[in-house]
């Protein structure tokens, strides 16, 4: 007799307990298989600890090969679900299509970043719900000190030491209250202009800060922020964010390169094209994560409406604590139902409190309703976060006890780029990549993975905090931040991201429009088409993928089909440059020819990164085309928009090795 099939998609907190439990209880009487984008289960609750440099990326990351044993795991994300033929449909990493059978189907995809209709905020926003988005905040923020550090107009200083964080749950209260040590510690390395400092802004709807916790921990919270000189404004928001700032509900604008959305989360938009039951874009299971009428399905965490049997009547909050729970209950009820032991039992639980980081030895706890603050909060606090991963315990203890004694290295790696990193994804914990596969079929700025739904913009909607040391909820629904007069999300496509006809492979990962590197600007390049070996150095130019290298194509080829023709030579964004994905650049402009035998002048040729042989892809020859670009990869242009609130008309203000 063949053994079953399990599928199991996503290997967030739920996913990666039913994949660990299941491995336990089924001892290879059942095929496990783990559906997920990446090779590692990341502890969300430390991400803000990433950002301020506390703990290094891979302290909060547990290998799902190393600890799953008689676990398969797929590297992929799903696109379609067959629920007749009973087969998961998905994209790998590198744009290649599969199909998983599955005998049980365990839903457990997640949440992604919940988008409100407020004009600019998908452009100039950045989210706060990976790995890729915590490690570009880091760099950021490290440059934009340093630019500050060396800025000789003290509008541009202040400007780019004034970081707007919107969000006061968990997510949002923690990462202002290390965002602010850490730029406190970089200022006393990069001294400001007399009388400046590093500026953070907190901002949410509700009365207060941590609205979902105890007034005294709330208290406790806001009087840590306040000590620390973070801008706490409750009652206030965003109301429109552009290149030089955001214009806040109240009327002010406050000049900023730094606009941080943590308002929250909703779940991942898969489970809505399945035609079953929802509930406030979630799907509807019973006690047993059954979902009804479909007995091989079960689903839970921040997909699933999971009935409250403490509260009759409501479904349990999408935190990370519940779905930690779920996940064990899950795979318990799916061996029963395949008669591999034990007996299907429903989902019940007892909240055990609140922990918030807020930095240092601070935070604030409620453990089992005993109200703590200060030291014994943070002792505790950091307690539970050991106990609670599911590895690394020890390099994370480590680390804690390095940054106690010593100073934090404030450098940038520029590993993650901003275009990269959109708020607007259904893959956050996978940055984009040039030419990479497309975004998940059907998904738009206006239906798409972070759309808001009319219950996100009445104040209700879905929306909680996404970590929350997995104690709590952020019950603020979509009403953070909504404007009066903002256009409905999806008007106008989001730059960089597939507008309402785009149809792609793969969620969250397709091609961005790219803007060029600050450091072009600083050296004097055109902003629209300056020549770089980065994406976007020249229209119709794609920058090759890996993958193309790996079969053997030369990095140097070009893509000579591309919508608008070649461009005119001696003119910014003209012939692209060697030593570029490309060939030469525009002669006679900035940023053009080096000097031979100078330092970034012509390399030598039939050497990486020199002229690509003739009658190649990007060689001389006009009558060989290079790979033809994906069809939604759209040339860049002037009207390409950067990163989060970024300046491009005053070159001088530019970064240098912008990341």
């Amino acid at each position: 007799m063949s053994r079953p099939r399990i599928v199991i998609v996503g290997a967030g907190f739920a996913g990666y307990r039913t994949a660990r439990t299941l491995s336990r209880l089924t001892r290879g009487r059942a095929h496990v298989t783990l559906l997920n984008p990446t090779d590692y289960f990341l502890y969300l609750p430390l991400l803000p600890q990433v950002a301020a440099g506390i703990l290094e990326p891979r302290r909060v990351t547990v290998s799902l090969s190393d600890t799953l044993p008689h676990v398969r795991l797929v590297l992929g994300g799903a696109d379609r679900i067959d629920l007749d033929e009973r087969t998961v449909h998905y994209t790998g990493p590198e744009g290649e299509e599969g199909t998983l059978a599955y005998d049980r189907l365990v839903l457990t995809a997640g949440s992604v970043n919940k988008l409100l209709p407020i004009p600019g905020v998908a452009e100039h926003a950045h989210g706060f719900r990976g790995l890729p988005e915590a490690l570009y905040l880091r760099d950021h923020v490290t440059r934009q000190v340093e630019l500050a550090a060396a800025a000789d107009d003290a509008k541009t200083c202040a400007a780019r030491c004034t970081f707007v964080v919107v969000g006061a749950g968990y997510t949002g209260t923690e990462v202002a209250a290390h965002g602010q040590m850490f730029t406190d510690a970089q200022v006393r390395r990069h001294p400001l202009r007399r009388g400046m400092r590093p500026r953070w802004m907190l901002l949410d709807v509700a009365p207060r800060v941590l609205p979902e916790m105890d007034p005294k921990l709330s208290a406790t919270a806001d009087r840590v922020l306040l000590q620390r000189g973070v801008d706490v404004r409750m009652g206030t928001s965003v109301k429109e964010a552009t290149h030089d700032g955001v214009l806040l509900t109240d009327g002010e604008f406050v000049d900023t390169r730094t606009l941080v959305w943590c308002v929250g989360v909703r779940p991942d938009p898969l489970v809505e094209s399945l035609g079953l039951p929802m509930e406030k874009g979630r799907l509807l299971v019973d006690p047993q994560l059954q979902v009804p009428g479909r007995p091989e399905v079960f689903s839970c965490g921040d997909v699933a409406a999971v009935p409250d049997l403490e509260k009759p009547g409501g479904y349990t909050p999408m935190t990370a604590q519940h779905a930690w729970r779920q996940g064990r209950i899950a795979a318990e009820n799916v061996a029963a139902s395949l008669g591999l032991g034990g007996v299907r039992k429903p989902y019940r639980h007892r909240d055990l409190g609140f922990v918030v980081d807020l930095g240092g030895a601070k935070a604030a706890a409620n453990p089992l309703g005993v109200t703590l603050s200060g030291v014994p909060a943070g002792a505790v606090t950091r307690g539970y976060h050991l106990a609670a991963m599911p590895g690394n315990r020890v390099r994370v203890a480590a680390d804690w006890l390095l940054d106690a004694v010593l100073p934090r290295q404030a450098v940038q790696l520029g590993l993650v780029r901003s275009w990269s990193v959109p708020l607007d994804t259904s893959s956050p914990e996978v940055a984009r990549v040039p030419g990479g596969p497309g975004p998940r079929q059907g998904t738009s700025a206006r239906s798409g993975p972070g759309a808001a739904i009319e219950t996100d913009t009445q104040g209700g909607g879905t929306g909680t905090d996404p970590q929350g040391g997995g104690t709590g909820t952020d019950p603020q629904g979509g009403g953070t931040g909504a404007g009066p007069e903002g256009a409905r999300a999806g008007d106008e496509p989001a730059k960089g991201r597939p507008g309402p006809a785009q149809a792609g492979p793969r969620p969250g990962s397709g091609p961005a429009v790219l803007r060029p590197f600050e450091s072009d600007t600083a050296k004097g390049r055109p902003d629209d088409g300056a020549p770089g070996d980065h994406p976007g150095s020249a229209p119709g130019v794609l920058r090759p993928s890996e993958s193309d290298t790996a079969k053997g194509r030369p990095a140097g080829a070009t893509a000579t089909h591309q919508p608008g023709g070649e461009p005119a030579k001696n003119q910014p964004g003209g012939e692209p440059a060697k030593d570029q994905p490309g060939g030469e650049p525009a002669k006679n402009q900035p940023g053009g020819e080096p000097a031979k035998n100078q330092p970034g002048g012509e390399p030598a040729k039939n050497q990486p990164g020199g002229e690509p042989a003739k009658n190649q892809p990007g060689g001389g020859s006009q009558d060989v085309a290079g790979p033809p670009p994906p069809d939604d990869q759209p040339p860049p242009g002037p009207g390409t928009s950067p990163g989060p609130v970024k300046r491009t008309d005053a070159p001088d203000d530019s970064a240098k090795g912008d990341s």
